[in-house]
């Protein structure tokens, strides 16, 4: 068994960020994305967001990639919820996901920022590098060492 300690927030969107995480929905969402993530040996520590994105903040065993557990993770949920309520609008995933890893030092404070989702975007104390995010790869940017 290997030691891990891994904590990343992570950040992904509807299908054309149209408001698909109805009240209704949204229970059922976060309740099967945490079954789902316990299920692969991933612990949640705060899953929120509000009508068009959610955010997970997440410990994922270093035996899976981030991409494949967050792709996991959405594939199966929409799924999960069309077959739900096959008669509500079409559940979708926008293609994508950010991701930021972070020390045990910043988890509260991202838990804290997560679990209070609405309560950012109503107020608009979002944090903007969490917030906006797109599908397409949008790496470190290369800087050149002075010598």
């Amino acid at each position: 068994m290997a030691l891990w300690r891994l904590y990343y927030h992570l950040v992904w969107a509807t299908k054309e960020r149209q408001p698909l995480i109805t009240p209704e929905r949204e229970t059922q969402l976060y309740s099967y994305i945490i079954g789902k993530a316990n299920a692969l040996g991933s612990i949640v520590h705060a899953v929120g967001g509000i009508e068009n994105h959610i955010h997970l903040v997440a410990s994922i065993p270093p035996r899976f990639s981030i991409s494949d557990f967050v792709q996991n993770l959405k594939g199966s949920s929409a799924h999960h919820l069309n077959h739900l309520s096959p008669s509500q609008d079409l559940f979708g995933w926008q293609r994508g996901y950010g991701v930021f890893s972070m020390g045990s030092k910043q988890l509260e404070q991202a838990v804290v920022y997560v679990d209070n989702q609405k309560a950012h975007h109503s107020n608009g104390t979002t944090i903007s590098s969490l917030e906006l995010h797109n599908h397409e790869d949008d790496g470190p940017k290369l800087t050149q060492l002075n010598q």
